[in-house]
C-alpha cells in the first residue's frame, strides 16, 4: 500500500524545487489546476504548463508534453484523471525526472509503485498548494 512521504520530507522537496511542470493545467480560471498553479506562482515557483491544446496559461508558454520542455524540471505536478497517470509516470521515467506530485483526489497505486521503483519521489492524493501553504511556506528560503 502506497504511503506518502511525511510532512518534513514533502517540505524538503518543495524547498529545493524551483520549477514545476504542471500536467493538465487548464486555461480555465475556474478549474482547480489554474488556481493552484497561480498560487504556486505567487509563492515564487516557476510554473510550466503542460497541455496539448493551449498556447499560453498564467503568462507562461504551454508545452504539449513534458519531453517538449527545454529546461530542467524539478517537480511534475499532475492534474489528470487516475487512468492517465500511467502515461505521465512513463514519460517522467523516460526523461529521468526525480519527483512527481499527483494532486488530491487522484490515486493510481500501480503507477505510484512504478515511479518509486524507478527512483522517483512520489506524493499522491495531496494538494501541493495546501501542503505548501499550511506546512512549508515559512520554511522556504
Amino acid at each position: 500500500m502506497f504511503k506518502n512521504p511525511d510532512a518534513e520530507a514533502r517540505c524538503a522537496l518543495l524547498k529545493k524545487t524551483k520549477t514545476i511542470a504542471v500536467v493538465g493545467l487548464s486555461p480555465n480560471a475556474a478549474r482547480p489546476s489554474y488556481g493552484v498553479s497561480q498560487a504556486m506562482q505567487g509563492f515564487g515557483f516557476r510554473v510550466i504548463p503542460v497541455h496539448p491544446a493551449a498556447k499560453e496559461i498564467l503568462g507562461e508558454k504551454v508545452y504539449p508534453a513534458l519531453a517538449d520542455i527545454p529546461e530542467p524540471i524539478d517537480l511534475v505536478d499532475v492534474f489528470r484523471s487516475a487512468e492517465f497517470i500511467d502515461g505521465v509516470v512513463d514519460e517522467c521515467l523516460a526523461l529521468g525526472l526525480k519527483a512527481i506530485w499527483i494532486q488530491e483526489g487522484i490515486v493510481n497505486e500501480p503507477a505510484a509503485a512504478r515511479a518509486l521503483a524507478g527512483g522517483m519521489t512520489v506524493i499522491m492524493d495531496r494538494c501541493i498548494y495546501r501542503d505548501y501553504r499550511d506546512q512549508c511556506s515559512k520554511a522556504k528560503d
